[in-house]
């Protein structure tokens, strides 16, 4: 499934804030875009759409109809839209400008988050065409994948992947219609063995652009699955235990003195020279260049 043919079929190419399609994300797409007052045209998603709104005129109201119901909701930041892939809106009127994050799953998501968690299948049409959720977790994953955006890190895959999958769990289990569990399915434990051999993979990889899926295949388990596991017995998500490495790496690498900052931030995989710097300070309290200095 193309994930990024839904967003400019339905809104066009204008009114792009900022968007990931520059960016290596695999299993969701985001755009940022400012709406102006409008009414768009019919459209059937092949992806399920998630809306959130970041910012809004004080009277911004949105008014859609889908599978005939209509839906007004009063915007304002943080309150989501869902549109599941197949049903056809067949209106939307909008009143007032406001900024929309745009997120887009691949409908197939659930199918995979039901079988990995022993549920019952969950079928493409089952999420629900629902409007003006104010729903924490989804918010949260919305800013966090926001801020990845607008300041790519060194995990970025391994982030974007661990929040589509928690983004998929909370509408499956809030969201989609008859998903029930039928029984937890039989996962192996993130054992003392298997945790080792994450943590070396990890170490051995640490200048390599790895994924979620990756981790989880050394762990031997579903992705989901090792997400929590981690987290249990590491108290931090996979995402973060990576970039702690990945920043003692940058402080071996900028001690020794043999690259160049941009060298550095290429090797423990950052998008750019700006973005390993920032993120160098923020978790050091000073500059790449000034930390070379004082450990030389």
């Amino acid at each position: 499934m193309d994930l990024e043919a839904d967003g400019p079929r339905k809104y066009g190419g204008l009114n792009v804030v900022t968007t990931s399609r520059r960016l290596a994300w695999t299993g969701l797409v985001a755009d940022l875009r400012r709406h102006e007052a409008a009414e768009l045209p019919p459209f059937e998603p092949k992806a399920l759409e998630i809306c959130i709104a970041v910012a809004c005129h004080c009277d911004c109201v949105v008014t859609r109809r889908g599978q005939g119901v209509w839906q007004r909701t009063r915007v304002e930041p943080g309150v989501a839209w869902l549109c599941p892939s197949g049903v056809q809106e067949e209106d939307i009127r909008i009143s007032q400008w406001h900024d929309i994050l745009h997120l887009y799953l691949p409908a197939d998501c659930f199918a995979r988050h039901g079988d990995e968690n022993g549920g019952s299948p969950i079928a493409q049409g089952s999420v629900r065409y629902l409007a003006g959720l104010r729903d924490d977790q989804i918010r949260q994953v919305g800013w966090a994948l926001l801020a990845e955006m607008r300041e790519p890190t060194s995990t970025a895959q391994v982030l974007v992947q661990s929040l589509a999958h928690r983004l998929t769990a909370r509408i499956a289990e809030r969201y989609a219609a008859g998903c029930g569990s039928t029984g937890q399915k039989r996962q192996h434990q993130l054992d003392e063995r298997r945790l080792r051999r994450v943590l070396e993979y990890m170490a051995q990889h640490v200048e390599d652009d790895i994924s979620l899926d990756d981790l989880a295949a050394v762990a031997c388990l579903s992705p989901f699955h090792f997400l929590r596991m981690f987290a249990r017995r590491m108290g931090a998500p996979p995402h973060r235990y990576l970039a702690g490495m990945r920043l003692e790496r940058a402080k071996s690498l900028l001690a020794l003195g043999h690259l160049g900052v941009a060298e550095v931030a290429l090797a423990c995989c950052f998008s750019s020279q700006s973005n390993f710097s920032r993120a160098f300070r923020r978790a050091t309290g000073t500059s790449p260049l000034v930390y070379r200095r004082q450990s030389a």
